[in-house]
């Protein structure tokens, strides 16, 4: 956290802005929700936990207990398997037989990736918390895999690797366009100095990768973005201490995604929206939205 003297957005001095990705994107995705999870105290009751949180929740321990907890030599596909099984999570399904059916789907999906990789080259962190400042906001968050490779040119980078456990495939523009995936890329050259411009988004149930090389340029961009988002999340808190109104300062914006909010209950605009999803819908239906 910056001293008093820190500049601000509006150029007088002020604290940076503390937050991680997920904060900024919750603004961007819904002003409403985010003074919701964010701002709001006591914070509103949230809905039931879904299924298709339990399910990236279950394969992520997987992956990160492989690769921490294990000795490379003990490192196996059944390996990866027995440790989904031990640590699943059944929050969320509609029964006990939907449960186990994504279980046995679930230990597949992360028996086939981990076939995939080398068990000795060790990640340079897994669920590694990195973080980077500017002169307006301090960010972090948790890198589910930071790989480091050697280039074709001989030199060594680090990766940002992302796993993603959700229906839909995901494609080159998806690990561009990721705010979050660009800010690890700065953070993980900041905590880890070291080069660092690649991200990937590791698809388990299609076992496809997209990538994409970041440019400065375009990591610049992405660091703006970050920095404009969050003037206008300060913004609003702000009129919130000042007591504006609170809509006003923080509108709903209702779409399809209403049915999945934690707060839809609390929120009429969302409930209007439509109906509410039931918590293990998201595991049926293919246009459910992505696990992080």
């Amino acid at each position: 956290m910056a001293d008093a003297g820190q500049l601000g957005f509006d150029g007088m001095p002020t604290r940076l802005f503390s937050c991680t990705p997920t904060r900024l994107t919750t603004w961007l995705d819904c002003p409403r929700r985010y003074r919701m999870q964010y701002v709001d105290r006591p914070t509103p009751a949230k809905g039931p936990p879904w299924a298709h949180n339990s399910l990236g929740s279950s394969v992520h321990n997987a992956l990160r207990s492989w690769w921490a907890d294990l000795a490379p030599a003990t490192r196996t596909s059944a390996a990866a398997g027995d440790l989904l099984e031990a640590g699943w999570l059944t929050d969320g399904y509609r029964d006990d037989a939907q449960s186990a059916a994504w279980r046995a789907r679930a230990r597949a999906m992360v028996e086939r990736y981990v076939a995939t990789l080398d068990p000795t080259d060790e990640p340079r962190g897994v669920e590694r918390t990195v973080a980077t400042r500017t002169e307006r906001l301090a960010v972090s968050g948790r890198v589910d895999r930071i790989d480091e490779r050697r280039t074709a040119d001989g030199r060594t980078e680090l990766v940002i690797v992302d796993y993603k456990t959700g229906r839909r495939p995901l494609t080159e523009d998806d690990a561009r366009g990721s705010l979050a995936l660009a800010v690890y890329v700065l953070a993980a050259r900041r905590t880890l100095r070291a080069d660092c411009r690649r991200v990937e988004l590791h698809h388990l149930p299609s076992g496809t990768v997209a990538a994409w090389e970041h440019t400065e340029a375009a990591l610049d961009r992405h660091l703006r973005r970050a920095e404009a988002i969050a003037a206008e999340a300060v913004a609003a808190e702000a009129g919130a201490v000042r007591g504006e109104q609170l809509d006003e300062l923080f509108p709903a914006r209702p779409g399809a995604m209403c049915g999945w909010c934690d707060f839809r209950r609390s929120c009429p605009q969302g409930q209007a929206a439509g109906a509410a999803k039931r918590s293990w819908e998201a595991v049926l239906d293919v246009e459910a939205p992505p696990v992080e």
